[in-house]
């Protein structure tokens, strides 16, 4: 049969045309700029919860967690198909304490928007927004498409993925996992393997295995192309809240409990916890020689405080250094050996 599209005539170039440009981050190592990035959980996980957290502190300005880098209050665009914005998404997210106007809505009164749709490169343009967030899914794939074969998915998809190359918008795509149990992270997104593919980044959100507290989730990692996998962090879930507690040593593939996943290891905070116990319990101990030992251990400053701030430690300054001690409970100290007692002064 014969061929009636137009082709194109052939143009060809080499890597000399190329100029090289660095990847600029939203959230190193997770949310790339100008990239679709991937959140997929289990119903009822909270992946809706902890993406509406995130804008509100995108809104504010805030120092995302366990960084120290900040992009400075930023506009978001936020499309949701299944919370109605005036008696949910807004409360929830005052409670978040976002900044109300730079939460930004495309009115879909007269028409529902897909992927595919020109308003939400349009909307990102105009509004200047640095992060969209589109969730769940399945809502704005288009009705005539079958989300499980990859020949229909990856088109509406590129729409995607040329608006945030083209405005240097980080996309966030919330999705569901499937019920295959036992497949890996990365191959348990509903529908065509092609949502994983096309993202540069994909995060789980999920329940840590064997949790005591209820509320308690995970941000796990799955899929990278331009980095390696960042940390895993444990969150907390109450009344619409995120509460981020601490990076935790977690794969995507233990939370979902993958056939061949190793069992998950000790926390990170629990390692801090103990040595800070182990390394105290023969007296004050200087705080540049716990900040090294942490380092030996690959434990941050960061979570090696958050162990401190559990325990009966207090920092106190011993002449121009800081030291850590053990306190009895009574006001009652030790002291380095052969050292007079310290000042009550606090660090």
């Amino acid at each position: 049969m014969e061929n009636n599209l137009r082709e194109a005539p052939l143009e060809m170039y080499t890597a000399a045309h190329v100029e090289p440009k660095e990847i600029n981050w939203l959230w190193y190592p997770y949310i790339p700029f100008g990239k679709l990035t991937m959140l997929m959980g289990d119903s009822g996980d909270g992946k809706s919860t902890f993406a509406l957290n995130l804008a509100a502190i995108l809104t504010r300005g805030d120092t995302l967690p366990f960084t120290e880098a900040s992009s400075g209050p930023m506009n978001v665009i936020y499309i949701n198909a299944e919370d109605d914005a005036d008696d949910t998404v807004v409360p929830r997210f005052i409670k978040a304490n976002g900044v109300r106007n730079r939460l930004i809505f495309i009115n879909e009164k007269k028409q529902r928007l897909t992927f595919s749709d020109k308003r939400i490169r349009e909307a990102i343009i105009q509004s200047h927004a640095k992060v969209c967030i589109l969730d769940p899914l399945v809502s704005y794939l288009g009705g005539d498409v079958s989300m499980n074969l990859g020949n229909e998915v990856r088109p509406r998809l590129e729409y995607l993925i040329e608006a945030a190359r083209d405005t240097g918008c980080a996309i966030i795509v919330v999705g569901h996992i499937n019920k295959a149990e036992g497949m890996s992270a990365k191959n348990r997104a509903s529908g065509s393997g092609d949502f994983i593919a096309a993202a540069r980044s994909s995060l789980l959100i999920g329940r840590p295995p064997d949790a005591d507290n209820p509320d308690h989730r995970v941000m796990a990692h799955s899929k990278s192309n331009l980095s390696p996998l960042g940390d895993s962090i444990l969150f907390s879930l109450s009344g619409g809240v995120v509460d981020f507690i601490d990076t935790v040593d977690l794969t995507a593939d233990q939370i979902v409990k993958a056939v061949g996943a190793a069992k998950p290891r000790e926390t990170k905070q629990s390692v801090a916890s103990r040595e800070l116990l182990a390394m105290l319990s023969g007296g004050p101990v200087h705080q540049k020689e716990i900040m090294k030992r942490m380092d030996e251990l690959g434990i941050s400053k960061r979570t090696c405080e958050l162990a401190k701030a559990k325990l009966p430690i207090e920092c106190v300054r011993d002449g121009a250094l800081s030291v850590w001690r053990l306190s009895d409970g009574q006001g009652n100290h030790a002291t380095i050996q052969g050292d007079t007692p310290f000042a009550e002064s606090p660090f």
